[in-house]
């Protein structure tokens, strides 16, 4: 949608997706305060990212041609269900943020800070052009915190879900950023 590399992208989200029942677990364990072990953890995530490969696989191997003629309504499938996701993200969380403006405030300031940090580290540390390096950092600031979310369930606290609700803020506001970045970038490009 931001016309970004759409090889990079798929290749990074992927092996993540491959990889978040190793690291998710191994990090949340890190941090502690789970109500579920690691170990269930992983095995959830590997259950859901199978199953979401496996459908995928289906889809694409019997209906490859239906998807590729009718690939801007696709788009706008996906763009509703994400709309639809992060409005039921936010179902409790009003609540929480009426009891304590402050840690709401704290945790959406964190959840910016987070994702322009891992967005600004692919951009300086990874190899390409600046579009490539873009299409990463924006890949490894939009890490899907919903993947983990709706793996643990109840077993999320009530901190922890507000600062997964505010996530999504920073997830569908700093693309448009991105894109003027590269706007600019690519007017600056011409004579």
């Amino acid at each position: 949608m931001l016309g970004l590399h759409g090889a990079v992208p798929l290749v990074v989200t992927v092996l993540s997706m491959v990889l978040a029942p190793v690291t998710a677990p191994l990090l949340a364990g890190w941090f502690g305060g789970l109500e579920i072990s690691a170990l269930e953890l992983a095995l959830r995530l590997a259950l859901l990212i199978g199953g979401a490969e496996g459908v995928a696989f289906l889809v694409r191997r019997h209906a490859a041609p239906v998807l590729a003629a009718h690939g801007g309504m696709v788009d706008g499938i996906i763009v509703a269900a994400l709309l639809v996701f992060a409005v039921a993200t936010m179902a409790d969380i009003r609540a929480q943020i009426a009891a304590d403006v402050q840690a709401a405030m704290l945790c959406l300031g964190l959840a910016f800070a987070c994702n322009i940090a891992l967005q600004a580290a692919g951009v300086v540390l990874l190899p390409g052009n600046l579009s490539q390096r873009l299409t990463v950092g924006l890949i490894l600031g939009n890490r899907n915190v919903g993947l983990v979310w709706s793996t643990l369930g109840a077993a999320a606290s009530p901190r922890m879900a507000l600062y997964f609700a505010a996530t999504q803020f920073p997830i569908y506001l700093l693309p448009r950023l991105i894109e003027t970045l590269i706007g600019r970038n690519t007017g600056k490009a011409k004579p």
